[in-house]
């Protein structure tokens, strides 16, 4: 199975992965042997499922870098079924660890959202064991030769894409002092420079209530997203791939250097990116932090600005990451805000959810593709793979359930005849009288 899609490059936040579950053992033809037994019954064993492949959110975790060099994962086979019932031994599941925030795509579409810690998805179901001769056993038959294959393994790309979760976004032009600030109000050490995408990853900072302050007050997670310039929503300056960082954030703190030459142009541009990005984004709640006061420039133009912010609706504090000037009002506004809002995603999980594939769908169609008829459709192509070709009661079992099911009476309406060839998942028969 090859990866017709076209995807981004692999990196911290978007990895595309190929998964294989493991195939179901077979089933056993076998008769009882045993002494003054001279017509033992059959007792032929079934097959072991074979594992699945599940995704699960791990805290410990902040990036997919893992999956740039191991990009591919199959979990183990089932095993065959024995003699004297004896079943075969169940595949062992494969759970592939990611980080939080984790959003899982397949091919179909959508499959989950990570965002707590523990949760499962399965990404890929194991293949059913087959049934052993002993299921087979009628009143008309009572030695069935006739046992099931295991089902095959699913198989499929799945795309993960990180969204980190925060409480607060980070937000602002490149070389604003976001990442100063948030070295200045938490406890994260991220790299600074005076240079275009200082940060090019984003950077998480826990605020904790000071020593002082006893229990009352709110910790929460910061979120420091690389800085953004005019065309971000369109990938310019890898913005499109920044933005989804903010996309959870309950609260976004927009920064804006107070001695730059135009602070509030600069402001305009960044929300102007943010709006054609997600008018889900542009419309959350957010903090100004005019940072820089401790150069002239910035003090002098501050009150300014300030209204200027403020007539648009903004709450606004004035900083200085490099001195600490307005930190704790900043904080206790933050907070303020954020005990306002309701609670994020990232809250502690109440037992482990796990989340699995949707079952098979039971819908069949058959199609005429030159000479043969084809007949597709989980649940018969399912049946005809835990067929043995070469099994004469196996293939009339097949055709039972297929006739049971309106599958014969689909193909001789459709012109099927004898001698005409019938291909169902993996096989190939010819129509018999």
């Amino acid at each position: 199975m090859t990866d017709s899609a076209q995807p981004q490059k692999q990196g911290i936040d978007y990895a595309r992965i190929f998964v294989k579950s493991g195939h179901g053992g077979n089933g056993a033809v076998s008769f009882r042997r045993e002494k003054y037994v001279p017509r033992g019954g059959p007792d032929g064993g079934d097959g072991g499922r074979g594992g699945s492949v599940y995704l699960q959110a791990d805290p410990r975790l902040d990036t997919l870098l893992d999956f740039v060099r191991h990009r591919r994962f199959t979990a183990e086979n089932g095993g065959n079924g024995a003699g004297q019932k004896k079943h075969g031994k169940k595949g062992q599941d494969l759970v592939i660890p990611v980080p939080l925030g984790t959003v899982v795509h397949t091919d179909e579409g959508f499959l989950t959202d990570l965002t707590r810690p523990g949760e499962l998805v399965m990404v890929a179901r194991g293949g059913r064991g087959g049934l052993g001769n002993s299921h087979f056993k009628t009143a008309t038959n009572q030695a069935p030769r006739v046992a099931q294959r295991g089902e095959p393994g699913e198989e499929r790309w799945a795309t993960l894409e990180l969204k980190t979760i925060a409480d607060v976004g980070l937000l602002g032009y490149p070389n604003v002092g976001k990442s100063s600030l948030l070295a200045a109000i938490s406890r994260a050490r991220p790299k600074v420079g005076a240079y275009p995408f200082t940060t090019l990853t984003p950077n998480l900072g826990v605020v904790e209530p000071a020593a002082s302050s006893g229990q009352g007050e709110l910790s929460f997670v910061v979120a420091d997203i690389p800085g953004l310039i005019e065309g971000a929503h369109r990938g310019v300056g890898l913005g499109h791939l920044f933005l989804r960082h903010v996309e959870r954030a309950r609260l976004l703190l927009h920064v804006v250097d107070g001695a730059a030459e135009a602070p509030l142009g600069d402001y305009d541009r960044v929300r102007r990116e943010i709006e054609l990005y997600a008018q889900s984004l542009a419309g959350k709640p957010e903090v100004v932090a005019v940072n820089k006061l401790d150069l002239e420039p910035a003090r002098q133009a501050f009150a300014t600005l300030k209204g200027a912010l403020e007539r648009r609706g903004r709450r606004v504090a004035g900083v200085s990451a490099a001195t600490g000037r307005g930190v704790p009002e900043l904080l206790a506004l933050l907070r303020e805000e954020l005990e306002r809002l309701p609670p994020g995603a990232a809250g502690p999980a109440s037992g482990v959810r796990v989340y699995r594939l949707a079952p098979e769908e039971e819908g069949w169609t058959v199609e005429r593709e030159d000479d043969t008829f084809v007949v597709r459709g989980k649940r018969v192509e399912r049946m005809a793979a835990m067929t043995d070709p070469d099994s004469e009661e196996g293939v009339e079992l097949l055709q039972r359930n297929l006739g049971k099911l309106g599958v014969l009476a689909a193909l001789e309406r459709a012109g099927a005849e004898p001698g005409s060839t019938v291909r169902i998942g993996p096989i190939e028969l010819e129509w018999g009288e």
